[in-house]
């Protein structure tokens, strides 16, 4: 009996059905790997805004740290003077948290800003006693080429003295470390040791 169709026909659809099958899991697949590569591309892209971000706001001291000491055997404040790192951004300082510690088991892991951070609710002249843990501060004393409006915005190019008080326990020969943490940025870690005999006015180191 003669054959009405031809296998021909149906091998060569076979053929095309398979075709079309790899092609579509073939696009599918490309599909997820591309979005993955995307994903991750975006993922590491953010990764390294954030980095530069941290790296471009830095603080660094300018100068010495200088002591200030009103009981003869107790350090009362620390002034330290602050500028960004170059190319760094304005760092808004309200925002930065500054801790305390030394090796007498003094420690305070956040010291209260000032209100405004101006010093004017904290004086610190050289005749004020040394004030309790529980009462310590700290406040910005003194802003050196800053231009424009008065703000809290440490920007490039000016240096902020900032006034930190010291508890009880930072009395001679004690090593005293301060971490000055912004809202963005990294740390900036201050170790100094209390010299033998303190002055009104010195130099830490």
């Amino acid at each position: 009996m003669k054959k009405i169709y031809s296998e021909d026909a149906f091998t060569g659809l076979e053929a095309a059905i398979v075709l079309i099958a790899f092609v579509v899991v073939a696009a599918v697949f490309s599909y997820v790997v591309l979005g993955a590569g995307f994903f991750t591309t975006q993922t590491a892209q953010a990764t390294v805004h954030t980095g530069v971000a941290q790296a471009s706001s830095s603080l660094e001291i300018v100068g010495n740290v200088m002591g200030i000491s009103n009981a003869g055997t107790q350090l009362s404040y620390a002034n330290i003077s602050v500028a960004l790192t170059a190319g760094g951004t304005a760092m808004d300082l309200d925002q930065m948290v500054i801790s305390y510690m030394d090796n007498n088991g003094g420690r305070n892991p956040s010291v209260n800003a000032s209100p405004g951070l101006a010093c004017s609710a904290l004086t610190i002249a050289l005749n004020e006693d040394v004030a309790s843990a529980s009462a310590t501060q700290w406040c910005v004393a003194q802003k050196i080429n800053t231009v424009g409006s008065d703000n809290k915005l440490l920007e490039p190019n000016e240096i902020w003295v900032i006034a930190i008080q010291t508890p009880d326990t930072a009395d001679i020969n004690t090593k005293i470390t301060f971490n000055l943490q912004p809202a963005v940025g990294a740390v900036l870690p201050i170790t100094r040791t209390v010299p033998g005999a303190l002055n009104k006015v010195q130099a830490l180191y």
